[in-house]
């Protein structure tokens, strides 16, 4: 399929802009940059007019060494909005490829993101980046903005993830203009700073193996093992060990989704973090009523990234990098030699072959913890398979809430059954739930399980708030409406805290309202 032309980004008025003083506190390094212009093009960011802050992310604003008062300093909003260039910048997109609903889509890229500048912290590295700040000459078809709404759902859901210590991509702000951008209907233009230590993709991989330049992806695959994974230059096939490590972290990353219920909704190879962080918040969703063929993307008409799906879809991605990253152990000469070439697809097949394991791993160590549950003896998995998969069936055939169940489970009682009704109440067929507790109860008894020790471990892993969809429409609804941004930071200093108590917020954790139902999230999400 040959790729889509790139197309010309329009001269921005910043180019010529004044250095803006807003310094950072740490040092700034090459990093991506450092790759070469092949990888990537040099451009600025397109200006919004009449520019206003949204709101600001305590916890992400400390990683680059600053409080929230950072927003009220001189030059912070049209610094992240893009009107003005920090004389610290080094502003690109890069380009990429990929599969996107499971067919090849060519050449992709940093359609509306602009990377400012990879900041050098105590922490590691940060790259800088602006998504919604206009064209690149990779934005195809589209204008190269985020709409105020996308982008407060985007805002939130990185740092309620961070919280909940899912590995994710993190968000500084959010800066609004009035300026119209057309979506379904005119909305507002938005941009919201992303932070990563790197924002690689399957995809950037991809692109250099589809246009068969060997140097590029070696020079791509080095770059990432150098800076992010060194321990695989030390093994005798650093290029396998390279895949092998992206399938480790991605295994643990898709464990953790599960385990949390949180379902991404457009898992395409170029929304594929190379360091197994969730990336691209778009058409995400958490569980409300447990379904675990739910599909939060209305745009899956085919269900292709189902909540159930997600494990096995995120393997066929990785297939994909695998083909990708196949020439860097499979020398030119031997390209077309039968044997060589089978060598190279079994050693492909070896760096993937853990995954599954670790998947597995990852998901019970998960879910024995929001059991409460110790290892089995012996170490064997499969022993509460039984429990988990009679409990996944109850779920789903009851649709019971799914963050609710687990946060009251956390009350049972290894022996009195009069402390199930916060819990049991949650299903309609109460006879159900009483079998399957009765199981619970003798795998409880049979390690000794101490009910208060256990309830607190069980609290501080299942989350009390998460950021629900109806949550985020009210607070976009206030946003859009009335610019009344409070909501915003309410729900944000909620989400930060996602399994303490906190009283005065608890209709965050209530049931979601029968209007909820008929919310819909898509790719323009």
């Amino acid at each position: 399929m040959p790729d889509t032309p790139p197309r010309q980004a329009p001269q921005s008025a910043a180019d010529t802009a004044t250095p803006v003083t807003l310094p950072l506190p740490f040092p700034t390094a090459s990093g991506f940059a450092e790759l070469g212009p092949q990888f990537f093009t040099r451009l600025h960011p397109t200006p919004l007019p009449s520019p206003y802050l949204v709101s600001v992310a305590p916890a992400a604003a400390a990683l680059l060494g600053w409080d929230a008062s950072v927003g009220s300093q001189p030059d912070f909003i049209d610094t992240f909005i893009g009107n003005q260039v920090p004389d610290w910048a080094d502003p690109l997109a890069t380009v990429y490829s990929g599969h996107q609903f499971g067919v090849w889509a060519g050449q992709l890229g940093d359609g509306r993101a602009i990377r400012l500048a990879q900041a050098q912290t105590d922490t590691g590295p940060w790259e800088i980046q602006l998504k919604g700040a206009g064209l690149t000459p990779y934005s195809r078809m589209a204008d190269g903005r985020a709409v105020l709404r996308s982008s407060i759902r985007e805002y939130l859901c990185s740092e309620a993830m961070a919280a909940l210590g899912v590995p994710t991509t993190r968000a500084l702000s959010i800066m609004g203009s009035d300026a119209p951008v057309r979506r379904e209907t005119i909305e507002t233009a938005a941009v919201v700073t992303r932070l990563s230590p790197t924002f690689i993709r399957f995809g950037h991989f991809e692109h250099f193996a589809a246009h068969d330049d060997v140097a590029a992806l070696r020079k791509l695959a080095d770059f990432v093992i150098d800076n992010f994974m060194p321990a695989c230059r030390d093994d005798s096939q650093p290029y396998q060990a390279l895949l092998r490590e992206v399938s480790l972290r991605t295994a643990d990353l898709i464990a953790h989704w599960q385990a949390v219920g949180f379902c991404h909704g457009v898992m395409n190879t170029d929304n594929m973090s190379i360091l197994g962080l969730t990336i691209d918040y778009g058409p995400f969703g958490f569980l409300d009523a447990f379904d675990a063929n739910h599909i939060c993307n209305h745009s899956d008409t085919q269900g292709r990234y189902a909540y159930s799906q997600q494990p096995q879809v995120a393997f066929w991605n990785l297939h994909c990098l695998a083909q990708a990253l196949l020439p860097l152990w499979l020398p030119p000469e031997q390209t077309d030699q039968e044997g060589a070439r089978d060598a190279a697809v079994e050693a492909a097949r070896a760096a993937l072959d853990p995954f599954r394991e670790r998947y597995a791993a990852a998901f019970f160590r998960h879910y024995r913890a929001k059991l409460g549950l110790r290892p089995p003896a012996g170490g064997d998995d499969k022993a509460d398979e039984p429990l988990l998969t009679s409990l996944f069936q109850l779920l789903h055939g009851q649709r019971v809430d799914y963050t609710l169940f687990w946060r009251k489970l956390c009350g049972i009682s290894s022996t009195d059954a009069s402390r199930d009704a916060p819990v049991r109440d949650l299903f309609l067929d109460r006879a159900a739930f009483d079998a399957w507790v009765a199981d619970y109860r003798v795998r409880l008894r049979a390690e000794q399980s101490h009910d208060a020790v256990r309830e607190l471990e069980m609290l501080a892993v299942n989350p009390k708030y998460v950021l629900r969809n109806h949550l985020a429409e009210t607070a976009i609804r206030r946003a859009r409406e009335d610019k009344d941004f409070s909501e915003v930071d309410r729900l944000l200093a909620v989400l930060s805290r996602p399994f303490d108590e906190q009283p005065e917020a608890e209709h965050y954790a209530a049931l979601p309202p029968d209007w909820a139902a008929g919310l819909e999230v898509s790719c323009s999400s």
